[in-house]
């Protein structure tokens, strides 16, 4: 599948494939220079290019295992969600969910973008629904003996 991608800005990076068989494209920080993110601070993070999904797909921006791990930071909305039809410029949320301060530096892979296909539903509003064996059991309820 072809994904057009616009550079928004000189040092702008392409998201790229770590390995053959990544399902996560990396996306790097859009920075003139340095951000430094304060304990439980939240700063749009810039990846500086806009893109044109193909109808019917959507981007998933989740956080890169590395950066929540090691340096406790993420995305703040936990997981993104491009629309194939949105064309303006793509920033992460990023959040330091730690008690240290933390650098993005320019071009640091900061997030993952996984393409994946989806469903629209039509919502029809009913008084009945079918029964099942759960019920309206809510959290936690699959757990209980």
């Amino acid at each position: 599948m072809n994904v057009k991608i616009k550079k928004l800005y000189p040092n702008a990076k392409m998201p790229f494939y770590g390995t053959e068989f990544s399902a996560g494209a990396d996306l790097c920080a859009c920075l003139d220079e340095a951000v430094v993110l304060q304990p439980q601070e939240t700063r749009m993070i810039s990846i500086g290019i806009a893109a044109e999904l193909p109808v019917g797909y959507a981007g998933l921006i989740f956080a890169r295992s590395s950066l929540a791990s090691k340096r406790n930071l993420a995305p703040a909305n936990k997981v993104g969600v491009v629309d194939s039809d949105y064309r303006g410029e793509w920033f992460v949320p990023m959040r330091n969910h730690g008690n240290t301060p933390q650098t993005i530096e320019p071009g640091e892979r900061i997030a993952q973008l996984v393409i994946t296909p989806y469903l629209t539903a039509k919502f029809i509003e009913s008084e009945d629904l079918s029964d099942t064996i759960r019920g309206t059991g809510g959290f936690g309820s699959t757990g209980e003996k």
